[in-house]
């Protein structure tokens, strides 16, 4: 899952890219309930009467607001896996590369907490290069410019990890 301040990615293993949505929720403020998610909550932007909050949960890459993110991610998957309660995934979050251990912590915690068997967040520097088909491995630097809808990040990338960053 690409977890990104304007898109949400879900890749699926064998089937490749199978939700690209935006990262934005409709929120009903007199009930506090979510009325939709994704393409439908975008279309919703400035349409919404006074008691519906159109909004995205996450702020540079990161997450703003645990619930709604939470609740997001569930719907994205359950959207994926359809034995969801059965069959529960385990899932690769990616992470800017600059956050902090309590933001990383939120990510998996939102993670575990809708449902996943195990949550592992990896650095999106390290994940574009893989994508790419960069070897990451060799001892020469790779330089990987990924540019996203809330956040840009630069890395240096030798001996599979980051020798810089920069976002």
């Amino acid at each position: 899952i690409d977890l990104g301040t304007t898109n949400i990615l879900v890749y699926v293993p064998k089937k490749g890219i199978i939700i690209n949505e935006p990262s934005v929720v409709a929120i009903s403020i007199l009930d506090n309930k979510i009325m939709s998610v994704g393409n439908l909550a975008k279309e919703m932007i400035g349409r919404t009467p006074a008691d519906i909050k159109v909004y995205r949960p996450l702020k540079d890459g990161v997450i703003a607001d645990y619930k709604v993110t939470q609740t997001m991610m569930r719907h994205f998957i359950t959207k994926t896996t359809p034995n969801f309660r059965f069959f529960k995934p385990e899932l690769v979050i990616s992470v800017p590369a600059g956050i902090t251990s309590t933001e990383r912590r939120a990510v998996i915690e939102a993670a575990l907490s809708m449902g996943a068997r195990q949550a592992y967040v990896a650095k999106e520097p390290i994940l574009a290069a893989i994508g790419a088909g960069i070897p990451i491995d060799a001892s020469s630097g790779h330089m990987i410019i990924n540019i996203g809808g809330g956040t840009s990040e630069v890395a240096v990338i030798s001996l599979g990890g980051m020798v810089a960053s920069h976002s």
